[in-house]
């Protein structure tokens, strides 16, 4: 016989049941707090703002490009997230980069959904400017070939349903190269830092 309490609702026509498991060896306690009066959500009916669902990637390792003039992908620093109903997604990340004297270059978000790319978080199209969600320039200088930079970013997308994949890409306009996670010397020495980048991606209720 399976255990159940049911309660009809005070209004008739829909009722509650709490029932135990199915098998004498699952035991299972639910705990009720005893500070406030509250409301139990669930997966299918969060509450606004509630965080469901949180995905992240890392790229320890080094990347860099001496392409110019186009944007190219940062590889291995992706991350894929399936969102339901008008549920939104929020990003953060960091970029630590180095570059060689006199670089220019910028970066950007990219989401794809079902095959097609979109940049988002970048500023409006302006000219000859380049739409970027975070731009670096590294100046001619004897210590700069040591340096290591950061650049962060957060911003809260609003996909349709479906399956997002979030990735940075770079756009070196001038200069030798851009690199992801070491400066542009790379020599083996205390001085030369070596950095890590990340993006992480969490879905929030609408």
């Amino acid at each position: 016989m399976t255990a159940k309490i049911k309660l009809n609702s005070a209004s008739g026509g829909g009722s509650f049941s709490l029932q135990a498991p199915s098998s004498s060896s699952n035991n299972r306690v639910m705990t009720l707090p005893d500070t406030a009066d509250g409301t139990i959500l669930t997966t299918t009916n969060p509450k606004s703002g509630n965080i469901l669902q949180v995905v992240s990637t890392t790229k320890t390792d080094v990347f860099s490009t001496s392409t110019t003039g186009s944007f190219v992908d940062l590889t291995g620093l992706s991350v894929s997230i399936t969102t339901t109903g008008s549920n939104k997604v929020k990003l953060e990340g960091t970029i630590f980069w180095g570059a060689g004297n006199d670089t220019f270059w910028h970066g950007r978000l990219v989401r794809t959904t079902g095959g097609t790319a979109t940049p988002i978080f970048v500023g409006d199209a302006s000219g000859s400017m380049i739409q970027s969600t975070f731009s670096g320039f590294h100046m001619s200088s004897s210590v700069g070939q040591y340096l290591i930079k950061n650049q962060g970013f957060s911003f809260l997308d609003t996909p349709s349903a479906g399956t997002h994949t979030y990735k940075v890409q770079v756009y070196l306009v001038s200069g030798s190269e851009i690199i992801i996670n070491r400066n542009s010397n790379g020599t083996d020495a205390a001085r030369t830092g070596k950095g890590v980048s990340s993006i992480l991606a969490s879905e929030v209720a609408a």
